[in-house]
C-alpha cells in the first residue's frame, strides 16, 4: 500500500510506470501503473528482494524491477522527493531548522577536501 502522503505527489509521475510495448510477447496482461508503483514502493521500503515480491501485488518481480529502473533513470525518485517536500512545506509540516545530508542526495567530490 502506498502511504497516503505519497499518493497525490506521485500521481503526475505515474506515467513512468505505465505499460511499455511488449515487443511481440503476446498474452502478457498489462499492469496498472499504480499497482506497479505500489509494488516498487513496498520493495524499497520493506527491504524485500525483488525476486521475493509477493504475488498479491499483481505484478511480476521482473516488471516491478524494470519499471523501477526506468523511473530511476528518468529522475522519478528525486522528483517525487521534491514533490513530497513541496507539499509538506506548503502545509507547514517541514522543520527546515535542521537537515541531514548524505551521499544519497549529494554527490561527493573526488580529490578535493
Amino acid at each position: 500500500m502506498v502511504p497516503d502522503e505519497l499518493r497525490e505527489p506521485a500521481a503526475p509521475l505515474l506515467p513512468l510506470f505505465a505499460d511499455r510495448p511488449q515487443g511481440g510477447h503476446h498474452g502478457t496482461a498489462p499492469c496498472d501503473a499504480r499497482t506497479v508503483f505500489t509494488a516498487v514502493v513496498y520493495a524499497l521500503t520493506s527491504g524485500c528482494a525483488w525476486r521475493h515480491l509477493p504475488p498479491t501485488f499483481g505484478t511480476s518481480p521482473a516488471t516491478a524491477h524494470r519499471r523501477f529502473t526506468v523511473g530511476t533513470g528518468a529522475g522519478l525518485w528525486r522528483r517525487l522527493h521534491r514533490a513530497v517536500l513541496d507539499e509538506l512545506g506548503a502545509r507547514g509540516e517541514v522543520d527546515w531548522t535542521s537537515v541531514i545530508v548524505d551521499a544519497a542526495c549529494v554527490r561527493a567530490k573526488r580529490g578535493d577536501r
